[in-house]
């Protein structure tokens, strides 16, 4: 199995990376960023974790986001968003609400973190900031209200694009007592998908991020109605679904109707982010640094900082 380090000493060399422009800017394009699965933890976590490199990897999630965050505000152009897929700090130290306003928190670490981007960052939900076996998915939403300002799903509309956050704990497979309840498996919730469904209908370029990489996500939920067949009837709108969770990079192509990629962690790997380049006239888009990806790794090479 291929190390980070050593496939950073074979792979920086050749790692051949689109540059940014040396032209003046050019308004008919905007830059953001994506990360993955941060895990913040704080002085309550207790571990350790499931195999040794996991219990490794959750002591430096702070220090490989302060990595991540350093080369994305360098960059130039400068990155008009990041948006974080899910996984932004790591489980519930306590299941009492006043815990978290009494105390010092992994919720308000992970919150100082991308509050030090020079740009706004916006958090979608993941897996680890639920804890639906201990703590109500009510008061994980009440802390994400109060403290970050963050709706369980909502969409940012940036020159003319949308940026959608979806949220695949919200349906029946989450839902616990229900017999559906399988928390391996994501799936939205009616009242979601619908609000998903009048999303999509204004057909404006649209980047869908959603925790759970699709092949793990109920197809259908209310009969022949699901998230598959939404984001496939509304393909030539859609540029691209962003999941994170496994860690690792994997991508699915058109098999989904969008192009659909898994990112990397940055709980791993501080090279785990995506640069994009979004063409408003020709509305399309590029993953800049996608040439340094390892596949079905946790690994990307290193993406140069400042203008190139």
């Amino acid at each position: 199995m291929i190390t980070r380090a050593k496939f950073l000493r074979i792979g920086a060399a050749s790692l051949a990376i689109r540059p940014f422009a040396q032209a003046a800017r050019d308004d008919s394009k905007f830059y953001f960023a994506i990360i993955a699965d941060t895990h913040i933890i704080d002085s309550f976590y207790k571990g350790p974790e499931g195999n040794p490199e996991d219990t490794e990897s959750i002591f430096k999630t702070t220090e490989r986001l302060e990595s991540a965050r350093a080369v994305i505000n360098s960059l130039e152009p400068k990155m008009e968003k990041v948006f974080l897929v899910g996984d932004y700090f790591h489980n519930y130290p306590s299941a009492d609400i006043d815990f978290y306003f009494q105390n010092e928190t992994r919720i308000d670490k992970a919150k100082a973190l991308t509050d030090g981007f020079r740009m706004p960052v916006h958090v979608g939900f993941g897996n680890h900031d639920y804890s639906v076996h201990n703590v109500p998915r009510e008061t994980s939403h009440e802390l994400f209200r109060r403290k970050l300002g963050v709706k369980p799903y909502y969409t940012v509309e940036h020159r003319g694009w949308k940026f959608i956050h979806l949220n695949n704990f919200l349906g029946d497979t989450w839902n616990k007592g229900h017999a559906r309840f399988k928390t391996g498996t994501g799936s939205l919730g009616e009242e979601q998908l619908n609000w998903f469904e009048a999303e999509l209908r204004e057909h404006k370029p649209s980047f869908v991020f959603i925790h759970y990489p699709l092949t793990i996500v109920a197809t259908n939920e209310v009969k022949d109605y699901g998230v598959h067949g939404l984001i496939k009837r509304h393909r030539d709108s859609i540029q691209r679904v962003i999941s994170g969770h496994w860690h690792k990079w994997f991508e699915f192509g058109r098999s989904f109707g969008p192009p659909h990629l898994v990112m990397g962690a940055t709980r791993y790997d501080p090279n785990a982010y995506l640069i994009v380049e979004a063409d408003l006239k020709n509305v399309s888009h590029d993953l800049l640094n996608l040439g340094g990806v390892d596949w079905n790794t946790h690994y990307s090479a290193p993406y140069r900082s400042g203008r190139l």
